[in-house]
């Protein structure tokens, strides 16, 4: 691990202090948490996930129509034109 320093609000100290007191880890150990929760969140997800995901939605829905592949272009344009 890297060593670095920040500076926290005299709040975001004692918060972070009561949490470290109550869940028993440390205050490094919790700072490195929040910053890979924020990672976690702001990061787009890989090429691998996003196929995952795809993957996994395919065939999840139904639009009760049997010739959306034939005419899908007809479709999208009666849902774009609001």
């Amino acid at each position: 691990m890297i060593r670095t320093q920040i500076q926290l609000t005299e709040s975001q100290l004692k918060k972070l202090r009561q949490a470290s007191s109550a869940s028993g880890r440390s205050i490094a150990d919790l700072v490195r948490e929040g910053v890979e929760l924020y990672l976690a969140t702001r990061s787009a997800p890989s090429r691998e996930e996003r196929v995952r995901r795809a993957v996994a939605v395919a065939g999840r829905f139904s639009s009760g129509s049997s010739d959306v592949s034939s005419n899908h272009d007809r479709y999208l344009s009666e849902a774009f034109k609001g």
